[in-house]
């Protein structure tokens, strides 16, 4: 299972890619902007597989970007915070860079939804 230690590096981009130079947390992140909250929305989603799901919960959890709730028990809810919230600006950039720059010619992006904003 993977878990998330802060990194010690002295470059702040080094330090945020221990967290977020995952695949699949940059998924669930946006999924989570998007309205997802719920386990099994995660899992539909995603495709991604439960194990992974897990440990990549228990990371965002650990890094103060997502907050469980309730805290223990079944059908909890993953709630962003005030950290994660923080980062709208960036998946927004990182959306407008990609359909600017990874798109072959006669490829348009899909338009990017808008980020939930409470």
């Amino acid at each position: 299972m993977k878990t998330y230690r802060l990194s010690r590096a002295p470059c702040p981009v080094a330090r945020a890619a221990r967290l977020l130079g995952d695949r699949w947390v940059l998924l669930i992140l946006r999924d989570a902007f998007l309205g997802a909250e719920r386990f099994e929305e995660f899992v539909a989603r995603l495709g991604i597989n439960r194990a992974a799901l897990t440990s990549r919960l228990a990371m965002l959890q650990e890094a103060g970007l997502l907050r469980r709730d309730p805290p223990e028990g079944k059908r909890a809810r993953y709630v962003l915070t005030e950290k994660a919230q923080a980062l709208v600006p960036l998946f927004t950039e990182l959306a407008g860079w990609s359909a600017a720059h990874l798109y072959g010619e006669g490829e348009t992006a899909p338009p990017w939804p808008p980020l939930r904003g409470d």
